[in-house]
């Protein structure tokens, strides 16, 4: 087993994969009850869709472990489920069986397009700068995330965000900030494992907070119901609508998952000199395979997690921590009941302080040639404002694009990357007057 997943190579242990693994899944564990809750409100069965998302995701992550030897997971993915329930059932006023099929459709052309190296190709052709800027987007976009799903930060009509006072009123930011103070604490040390701990004891300290609720006559054991099987309407394939759905699906996975693998690489140390992921074609690979299964099974787009960073930051390194956290999912179709006790105040802290870790590639980004730097800092910018990590992808590649040309290094940019810029720029052009 450690010769497979290359433990001595990679310079880690049995021991800090699991731990790596447990933490992803408990950084991630949410999108157990968020999915079905979000997809629910399409038509579709909350129990239905919480076996498909726990069978999905155990299916993509073990084939990320195996085919990448990568520690990432995956699952379907947040803002998709939500473009697949509001803007195309609620929004269109299509069945949901009409968007899983686009869906599908959307996997199936990704594992094409895998095989033959292309969506490889389009993850090689960003470039150096532009992937560490990746990765710090990354890091800011999860803090947060972290930072919202503790109810630290709350709109505020005059500044449009701001921090709640840690008071009783706001017992959630406050058990959050306990978790951070301890994490922090913990990881300063040097104590192995840190952020898993860290959870569990956040989890302990809302207890009395009345953040973690525990119900009466608590049972940590269920049984999972059946999903949905191949539930697809093919009848509007051919419409305009169904090539804007899936164009749509199609689009947002492919960046979301490039720009989770590059942070995620980059923040264990995997990538090589010039920023490349080893093991990219399978890494692809498994997301598309999620997102087919699922889409059989009854859920939306599966893809990569920057949930994962947290594992990595726990000492992941390999695709064994993924083996780990597939294995949960499973066991967690059981055991529901029990993982829900864990609140988002407990793993926010995780998310927060990972984003502190994943920030760290600033320092390798080259600001002083301003054709490189003001990409980045878009890049950079763009993921935590406008939520997503593709639109910061999409703005970073274009802003790079514009630079080397008004300066005419045009050597500087890779053929795919001029592809690219063009598309993004259509796609902007065909946002704004649809």
């Amino acid at each position: 087993m450690s010769e497979f997943f290359k433990f001595k190579e990679r310079k880690t242990t049995f021991g800090r994969e699991i731990v790596g693994g447990i933490t992803t899944f408990l950084a991630m564990s949410y999108i157990l009850a968020v999915n079905p809750g979000i997809l629910s409100a399409s038509g579709m069965d909350w129990n239905a869709v919480f076996t498909a998302t726990g069978i999905s995701a155990a299916v993509a992550t073990l084939v990320m472990a195996f085919c990448a030897n990568l520690p990432v997971a995956l699952a379907p993915g947040l803002g998709l489920n939500a473009f697949f329930t509001f803007s195309v059932v609620l929004g269109m006023g299509c069945t949901w069986q009409f968007a899983l099929t686009a869906v599908l459709a959307e996997g199936l052309l990704f594992i094409i397009l895998s095989f033959f190296g292309v969506r490889e190709a389009i993850m090689q052709s960003i470039p150096t700068n532009l992937r560490k800027a990746v990765s710090v987007g990354i890091g800011l976009f999860i803090t947060i995330i972290g930072l919202e799903n503790a109810g630290i930060c709350a709109d505020d009509p005059a500044t449009l965000i701001s921090f709640v006072n840690f008071d009783s009123a706001h017992a959630s930011a406050l058990v959050a900030a306990i978790g951070l103070v301890m994490t922090i604490v913990l990881y300063v040390l040097k104590v192995p494992g840190s952020i898993l701990i860290g959870i569990i004891l956040t989890t302990l300290v809302g207890i009395p907070f009345g953040v973690t609720s525990v119900p009466d006559g608590f049972s940590p054991f269920a049984t999972p119901a059946a999903p949905y099987f191949f539930e697809f309407d093919f009848s509007g394939i051919l419409s305009l609508k169904f090539f804007i759905v899936f164009f749509t699906f199609l689009f947002t996975d492919l960046f979301d998952t490039i720009g989770t693998l590059l942070g995620v690489s980059e923040q264990a140390g995997l990538s090589d000199k010039d920023g490349n992921i080893p093991n990219a074609k399978g890494a692809l690979l498994s997301d598309a395979v999620g997102t087919v299964v699922g889409a059989c099974l009854g859920t939306s787009t599966v893809t990569s997690f920057v949930e994962s960073t947290s594992g990595v930051a726990a000492g992941a390194k390999t695709g064994f921590a993924s083996v780990v956290t597939a294995v949960l999912f499973i066991v967690a179709l059981f055991l529901n009941p029990l993982f829900a006790l864990i609140p988002s105040a407990a793993t926010a802290p995780a998310l927060i302080f990972v984003g502190f870790l994943m920030t760290k590639s600033v320092s390798g980004i080259d600001f002083k040639d301003i054709t490189e730097g003001i990409p980045a800092f878009l890049t950079i910018a763009v993921m935590p404002f406008a939520y997503s990590v593709s639109k910061g992808i999409v703005w970073g590649v274009i802003s790079y694009a514009l630079c080397k040309l008004v300066t005419r290094r045009f050597k500087d940019v890779h053929v795919i990357t001029w592809i690219l810029a063009i598309v993004f720029v259509a796609d902007l052009i065909f946002e704004a007057v649809k």
